[in-house]
């Protein structure tokens, strides 16, 4: 019997010769909100292509529209609230499908940690809070590659899938199958890539399935496959959902049926995964020349992240400190929402990688310097709260001087202080009163008043505390270990009891780096800077290396431009073309690193360089930072994406010896071995330092030789690395710590004199490894989000206090929160994430959070106590 025809809308029924497996057809309408336009065409196009997907419903009862990035739902709630509103029904109704998670698909390399957690601690309590439902998968479809971590963060987000494209077929040996993917914690979602593309053409959808069938495992039941019109929006058009129902009627493909990654999920899990293959690494690669392209994004995108999370530590503070007295100090969480949504929506993955058009970089600027602005009121309002309080008498001759730690541990920290009122020079002390060795140094400003000044002095600081230092007249410069000469052949030698370095005067490059510790000499032998034309576009498509041969921009001058009794320095000044660079060695009395500031003003177009660090080791292993955790990757020249470190560690003799590069600025990176175009004789870690192609420049349009182009990162750019040698194990020293603490230094302040309750030093939070060296640290410290418990009774918000293991080892922590009076110890696994809310309230369990702060875990914390375990 044949059956009747279909009423309009619904699909039919296929014929029992159709192939034997269902496609789930995923209709969506992928919109990049900055890309080939403005921010500003984006937000309009939100709301027209939600419209049109709206309009679908009505006309198709059994379209499904999925929706992943929420910024485009807040854009259009606060646009047009009518179709919100029919958006909210749709829901209700399980055919629109809000899925991701996040605020926007961002770059999934490049952002910090944390930032990935914001991503769905803003995207999924917006989805809570609107529809009463979180997404449970997620869907990142455009991004160019997945760092390692990304299960853990989705599973602590109520996440237990992830859909994606990239990398592809071509660029990876991935599963044409769903597969687990798991993180380096031992976290798993269970993953599908997207065959072929996630948006189609505005006509039928048979190109798109066949493409689509064509790398996928045919022989399982269920499949899914994505249509719609996208990357400027637009989403399913009538002719698409026409074609699914005429394909599906004629068993085409198979039965073909309007759905969501979801209900595609559940069908996998439903028929058992036991069969599914695990992958254990990240997911990449695509577009390597994304983590060099452009950077000041990269340098904004770096400090907005460190602002907003030390607003949120010292907002926390001053609230718990003197909230009750001043109701001006609740924990500010809109202006904190504001910062973090400016910050997480320009990590948008044609933006942070660099690939949008030129003027999308003015808006990002501006937005990025809105999340720096809003966190340096909410910092300078906190530590003067903080300041007026401490027990501060009056000493004739002095200045006080404040200075605060963001960080949860303790930190030793050169500072620079501007002093007035002293025509003999001047010096510090320590809130006891014992003289502290400080070094004059240049001012800021250029004048020709005697009484101003500057000086340079180690601060001791306690864990996310404060101590006081007083500024006094005088010098105080006495001997030390630091040494700096320039020997009669024109090298230029710094040292102290730890390290020795020597500056080729000729190369201007380390032609020694000697740990006096283990008298291992780790200056290698090779090129320090690779300068050549970059022939690529501005994803760099198809690109495994940049690893390249290169010019070396040669040495104008060299010359020692500090030598006191606590830091040394070297300049030296280079030139290629039309651009300068100048690098400055500085090495302190007390450091085991050797800190190097670059400053580039670069004229070149369609040109790069690399800074190459060259280390004289054999049989190398590299290890790379990535959010979260580290990854061992190959010594092969390959250019890959990290966070702020790259180690390389191998052999000098008989004896392990390693050096960790840290950096504050950058993302691309390579590991070289020796023999390459790029190492030479030594192998070598390599930071691209820049890249200059045109604005927007996909391949494979080729670029018209008299065509007028905009270029990335013209003019000045300035970033510092951090030299850091050990004994073989990267793990003794602390390179997430010290990253940490370069992107993020401590701020002084100077003070007046006052009485107080606080005394001259204090610390209101720590993070201690018990037993160990630091492996674990606090990456969140700051208020609730959901402030308004039943029994705060007016009191200040609960504190959330995140916990990182940063090794790959297991490890036993302990939080020490003065500032409320209470303690948590626990157990950490290898790279485990922990959050904890702990109220002021000591009658109030401490209770472990997930990473949206929405559900309570291991409430076994006996009350009242200072100490639990969890």
């Amino acid at each position: 019997m044949i059956d009747p025809d279909p009423a309009p809308g619904l699909p039919g029924t296929p014929p029992l010769a159709a192939p034997a497996r269902t496609i789930h057809m995923i209709g969506n309408a992928h919109l990049d909100p900055v890309w080939l336009w403005p921010w500003q065409e984006g937000y309009a196009e939100a709301r027209a292509t939600f419209a049109s997907a709206i309009a679908r419903m009505d006309e198709y009862d059994d379209f499904i529209f999925t929706c992943d990035q929420i910024v485009l739902l807040a854009w259009v709630k606060e646009s047009d609230p009518d179709l919100f509103e029919r958006i909210r029904t749709r829901v209700a109704e399980g055919r629109w499908v809000n899925t991701g998670g996040w605020w926007v698909e961002p770059d999934c390399n490049a952002p910090m940690g944390e930032s990935f957690v914001r991503q769905g601690l803003y995207g999924q309590r917006f989805l809570l809070a609107e529809f009463g439902r979180q997404a449970t998968v997620g869907m990142n479809v455009d991004p160019f590659g997945h760092n390692a971590m990304i299960p853990a963060i989705l599973r602590g987000q109520g996440i237990d899938s992830y859909t994606f494209l990239r990398p592809g077929p071509h660029e990876a040996d991935l599963f044409d199958t769903p597969f687990w993917w798991q993180a380096p914690d031992g976290s798993r979602v269970l993953a599908s890539r997207i065959p072929f593309e996630y948006c189609s053409p505005p006509g039928e959808v048979s190109g798109q399935t066949e493409k689509a069938l064509g790398q996928l495992d045919r022989s399982r039941d269920v499949l899914m496959v994505f249509y719609g019109v996208g990357n400027h929006g637009g989403g399913p058009t009538k002719a698409n959902i026409d074609s699914i129902h005429r394909f599906h009627r004629m068993g085409t493909f198979g039965k073909m049926i309007m759905s969501s990654p979801r209900t595609f999920f559940d069908e996998v899990l439903a028929a058992g995964t036991d069969d599914l293959p695990v992958w254990t690494a990240d997911l990449q690669h695509h577009a390597a020349g994304c983590y060099s392209a452009h950077s000041g994004i990269k340098a904004w995108q770096r400090r907005a992240q460190h602002a907003v999370l030390g607003a949120e530590r010292w907002a926390a503070v001053a609230e718990h400190l003197a909230g009750q007295d001043n109701p001006a100090l609740a924990y500010p969480r809109d202006d904190l929402g504001r910062a973090w949504q400016q910050v997480l929506f320009n990590q948008f993955h044609d933006v942070l990688p660099g690939s949008a058009i030129a003027s999308g970089y003015d808006d990002a600027r501006d937005q990025l310097g809105e999340a720096v602005a809003i966190s340096k009121r909410i910092v300078v309002r906190s530590h003067n709260v903080i300041a007026r309080q401490i027990d501060i008498p009056m000493i004739e001759g002095t200045q006080p001087v404040v200075v605060f730690n963001p960080h949860p541990w303790p930190v030793s920290a050169p500072l620079e202080i501007n002093y007035g009122g002293q025509p003999h020079g001047a010096h510090l002390t320590d809130d006891a009163g014992t003289k502290i060795i400080s070094q004059p140094v240049p001012t800021m400003a250029t004048t020709n008043d005697r009484n101003r000044g500057a000086v340079l002095f180690t601060a001791e600081l306690p864990a996310l505390g404060y101590r006081l230092y007083r500024v006094r007249s005088g010098s105080h410069t006495p001997d030390t270990d630091l040494s700096a000469e320039v020997a009669d052949d024109g090298r230029v030698i710094i040292g102290n009891r730890t390290l020795r370095a020597e500056i080729d005067p000729d190369t201007g490059w380390l032609s020694s780096l000697v740990d006096l510790r283990t008298g291992v000499d780790l200056a290698g032998r090779g090129p320090h800077l690779q300068l050549c034309e970059d022939p690529t576009d501005t994803w760099g498509h198809r690109v495994v290396s940049y690893a390249w041969p290169g010019d070396t921009m040669p040495v104008t001058r060299i010359r020692l431009v500090e030598s006191g009794p606590l830091r040394a320095a070297i300049r030296v000044e280079r030139a290629w073309g039309r651009s300068t660079m100048i690098e400055t060695y500085r090495l302190g009395a007390d450091s085991d690193a050797l800190e190097l500031k670059i400053t580039i003003d670069w004229r070149e177009p369609a040109h790069l360089l690399k800074v190459r660090f060259p280390v004289a080791v054999s049989d190398p292993e590299s290890t790379f930072e990535i959010p979260y955790a580290t990854l061992r990757r190959p010594v092969d020249g390959a250019e890959e994406p990290a966070q702020s470190w790259v180690d390389l560690t191998g052999t000098v003799g008989k004896q392990r010896a390693g050096l960790v590069v840290i950096n504050n600025a950058k993302h691309g990176y390579d590991a070289s071995p020796a023999g390459s175009p790029a190492a030479d004789s030594d192998p070598s870690i390599g930071i691209t330092a820049v890249r200059s192609p045109v604005y927007a420049w996909h391949d494979p349009k080729e670029l018209d030789p008299d065509g007028i182009y905009a270029y990335q990162s013209q003019g000045e750019q300035e970033f510092s690395c951090l030299l850091v040698p050990h004994a073989g194990d990267w793990r003794t020293v602390h390179p997430t710590r010290r990253a940490a603490e370069l992107g993020a230094r401590p701020r002084a302040m100077l003070e007046t004199f006052h009485p107080g309750p606080l005394p001259p030093q204090q610390s209101f939070a720590e993070v201690i490894t018990t037993g160990g060296d630091g492996q674990v640290i606090g990456t969140a410290v700051k208020g609730a989000e959901d402030g308004d418990h039943e029994d705060r009774a007016g009191g200040p918000c609960d504190l959330v206090v995140r916990l990182s293991e940063t090794t790959g080892s297991p490890a036993q922590a302990e939080v020490r929160l003065p500032i409320i009076g209470r303690t948590i110890s626990c157990e950490l696994t290898p790279y485990q994430l922990r959050t904890f809310r702990v109220p002021a309230d000591r009658r109030r369990r401490i209770t472990e959070t997930n990473l949206t702060e929405l559900e309570d875990h291991s409430t076994n914390a006996e009350q009242p106590f200072r100490s639990g375990r969890c």
